[in-house]
């Protein structure tokens, strides 16, 4: 298996798609990776010389990808929290934060339902 960026990239996959296995690279930046270094796209990684997995590796280096990515990500919700704006504040409730309903479609996001809670009191006494 090559090992670029401190990953593990498929071997049996065309390079395009194996380098999405990077956080930080989709579609189109895998693409622009693989026509910078001088790769088909549609060639598989172990294909690869190792010259071009090097060029590969130098082109994604360029990009911020994986650990100092996901910190980056994180430093900027940590900031938004701590600022209080609606944003941050919607991040700490853990509801959604781009203006999603939330009274129904938003169950992966607000976590388990909570049961609601039933008193059992015959009809005409009070509690």
């Amino acid at each position: 298996m090559a090992r670029i960026a401190g990953i593990n990239i498929p071997n049996h996959q065309h390079a395009e798609i194996a380098l999405t296995a990077i956080f930080g690279i989709g579609r189109a930046r895998a693409q622009a990776i693989c026509t910078a270094a001088g790769v088909q796209g549609t060639r598989k990684i172990k294909d690869l010389t190792d010259g071009e997995l090097e060029k590969i590796r130098e082109n994604v280096g360029r990009f911020t990808v994986e650990g100092d990515l996901r910190r980056e990500v994180s430093m900027s919700i940590k900031r938004l929290m701590d600022l209080g704006c609606y944003r941050g504040v919607r991040h700490r409730k853990g509801l959604p934060v781009r203006g999603q309903r939330t009274r129904t479609n938003a169950p992966t996001r607000k976590g388990p339902r909570k049961a609601a809670i039933k008193m059992n009191v015959p009809v005409g006494k009070v509690a």
